[in-house]
């Protein structure tokens, strides 16, 4: 595992760092290395010999004797001091002067010293800012001769250097010496701080400032700095927008050479870089090797805040977010911010409506891909996700993650401030803003604020009675556009959120989110004064007043107060004797709605709330919630007089009779729930 990472790290740095290192520590000796004649010899043209392996002509035999051990990868030169061997007597003589550290040349504009005279005149020219030798293909001029004959190889495409353990080939010779380590496996330079080895000095070098955090290349233009001077040049281009590569196809242009190249393969198809182990292919390098980490299940890239690990840098990245709470993406139109790029393009899509994703079985569009695959499936019926505790299956994971924690009673979310928890995120950032209580944004009306500003905005609406958002089939005006797309479906009788695990749809998300903890079981409403849980807010709501006691809607007609609107208007009917439900089905009319659904059900036999612990199912939701209880032994009816708890309410009824001594039930009506 380690060496396959470090493989992919040693080919990443080679291939980077060699643009920005050129020849860290043989810095000029090529330029040395072109055939150079003595002053005392002359030769005529018809002397010039001719190398029998390529068409290069050398005007002495001494050259061509030299030039000839390119071919036969002689190097009959030997350092006494260490295991390296040259094919150039002078090149032996540089390299020895890197064992006694001889540097008899000092430069007088810094302190900088070198062994060679060379070295010295090529290092002043960085300071004149001299640059003599130029491209004549293109306006680029460079101040050593080599960093010319390397940058004109850009323009004619020539690898000289080619492997002879695989095919690929190089322009620089530092470039194929790093990439062959890569056959070897051989690493001889290991960090001192961690396990990690490399097979070249300059990419330890590299990895070492890593731990550091060293980054010496600074941007005169910002305050950000880098590792490499590679890329500070191209950040530099960010600020002057320069963007010399064009695509001869389109009308694109690259500040990179290989960002052009890896464009023109969006025209030509080409993906060079094969897996060994599956058929894909792939058109840049790097995708292939993030690629081949699903198959040997690397994670190369760990947090050093906690124990997690990652294939690629980019979600270490990501992830490290959670731990600073960077927003680096924020929204132009509001004041939102995001820790991931992709997270600000998709908000930014319900400011613009866009909805790229279409599904090619009906005519609906979606601005999310998950959205898309997860409506899809309703299509397909598909429900890959199984529970291994219980029977029910999912079309979508996150909803089989909600319903496991209903077997594990798991709470994953913590509020490291006071000692709640949560078994959704989302329900965990609702409740961490009840801590934080930061509310910017104040009303000049009244004394109320708002945490986000578009919360103000809706607001002022109530004191001006503003209702920009008019129903053209109707008279009805809003004063947020959100509800009037809700209205508007009721003329339609569109109900776009549909269901995965079932075919019920519904005309608000909202609805669609309480409908689907029907099927996970979820509960992520928590009363604070005991341990009941809620699916719905409302009934949060609702179960608090019978801690507080509170009864706010009072009978007109009668003394009787509830805790409950709806209970309330239910009650009036017992007044007026209205019965606004009427079953289609026979001339049946009823005061409640839940009346009406329960009694459809005769007709229908649906039994819609199923038990997930067992096979049995339910027409109403009443009786499921009372025959989970002899699941979880649960008795929520307590007697205020004794210790004892009943699972239903009329057996504790019953026993507080055996305390006030009443005998009669008349006034009781006890009714037999029918399974």
């Amino acid at each position: 595992m380690m060496n396959r990472s470090s493989e992919a790290d040693d080919t990443h740095c080679s291939m980077t760092v060699n643009a920005d290192i050129d020849m860290m520590v043989k810095e000029e000796i090529e330029v040395y290395d072109e055939p150079v004649l003595s002053q005392d010899v002359e030769v005529s043209v018809k002397q010039e010999r001719e190398s029998n392996q390529c068409d290069t002509f050398y005007p002495l035999n001494s050259l061509l004797v030299r030039h000839q051990r390119t071919h036969t990868e002689e190097t009959p030169y030997q350092c006494s001091q260490c295991d390296k061997a040259y094919s150039k007597k002078a090149t032996l003589i540089e390299h020895q002067r890197t064992h006694n550290c001889e540097k008899s040349y000092q430069c007088t504009q810094c302190d900088k010293d070198f062994s060679q005279k060379g070295y010295l005149t090529v290092h002043q020219r960085t300071h004149r800012g001299v640059k003599p030798y130029q491209c004549n293909q293109c306006d680029k001029a460079f101040s050593r001769k080599y960093s010319l004959i390397l940058h004109q190889r850009t323009h004619t495409g020539e690898k000289p250097y080619q492997c002879t353990q695989c095919d690929k080939a190089f322009s620089r010779n530092d470039q194929l010496n790093g990439h062959q380590w890569i056959h070897t496996g051989e690493k001889q330079y290991q960090c001192n701080q961690c396990d990690k080895g490399f097979s070249q000095k300059y990419c330890l070098i590299l990895h070492q400032k890593t731990h550091s955090g060293e980054k010496p290349y600074q941007c005169n233009q910002c305050d950000k700095a880098f590792l490499l001077n590679a890329n500070l040049k191209l950040h530099q281009r960010t600020h002057i927008r320069e963007k010399p590569y064009e695509c001869n196809e389109c009308d694109k242009a690259f500040s990179m050479k290989c960002d052009l190249i890896y464009h023109q393969r969006t025209h030509t198809g080409e993906k060079p870089y094969q897996c060994n182990q599956c058929d894909k292919a792939f058109s840049q390098s790097s995708d292939h090797i993030k690629h081949q980490r699903t198959h040997t299940g690397e994670k190369p890239y760990q947090c050093s805040q906690c124990y997690r690990a990652f294939s690629q840098n980019s979600h270490l990245k990501q992830h490290q977010r959670t731990h600073t709470g960077e927003k680096p993406y924020e929204c132009s139109q509001c004041d939102r911010a995001f820790s991931q790029n992709s997270h600000l393009k998709q908000h930014q899509r319900t400011h613009t409506g866009e909805k790229p994703y279409e599904c090619n079985q009906c005519d609906k569009a979606f601005s999310l891909k998950s959205d898309l695959i997860n409506h899809q499936q309703t299509h397909t019926g598909e429900k890959p996700y199984e529970c291994n505790q219980c029977a029910n299956a999912f079309a979508q994971d996150s909803d089989l993650m909600k319903h496991q924690q209903t077997h594990t009673g798991e709470k994953p979310y913590h509020r490291n401030q006071c000692n709640k928890a949560f078994s959704h995120n989302g329900n965990l950032k609702q409740h961490q803003r009840t801590h934080i209580q930061e509310k910017p944004y104040g009303c000049n009306e009244c004394d109320k604020a708002f945490s986000m500003k578009c919360d103000l905005i809706y607001h002022q609406r109530t004191h001006t009675g503003k209702k920009p958002y008019e129903c053209n089939q109707c008279d009805k005006a809003y004063s947020q556009s959100s509800h009037l797309k809700q209205h508007q479906r009721t003329h339609t009788g569109e109900k776009p959120y549909e269901c995965s695990q079932c075919d019920r749809a519904f005309s608000q998300s909202s609805h669609l989110k309480q409908h689907q903890r029907t099927h996970t079981g979820e509960k992520p409403y928590e009363c604070n004064q005991c341990d009941k849980a809620f699916s719905l807010k409302s009934v949060l709501i609702k179960h608090q007043r019978t801690h507080t006691g509170e009864k706010p809607y009072e009978c007109n007609q009668c003394d009787k107060a509830f805790s409950h609107n709806s209970d309330l208007i239910k009650h009036q009917r017992i007044h007026t004797g209205e019965k606004p439900y009427q079953c289609y089905q026979c001339d049946k009319d009823f005061s409640r709605k839940s009346d009406l659904i329960n009694h459809q059900w005769n007709h229908t036999g649906e039994k819609p709330y199923q038990c997930y612990q067992c096979d049995k199912a339910f027409s109403r939701k009443s009786v499921l919630i009372k025959h989970q209880w002899t699941h979880t032994g649960e008795k929520p009816y307590e007697c205020n007089q004794c210790n004892k708890a009943f699972s239903q309410k009329s057996h504790l009824i019953k026993h507080q009779r055996t305390h006030t001594g009443e005998k009669h039930i008349s006034a009781i009506n006890v009714i037999r729930l029918s399974y």
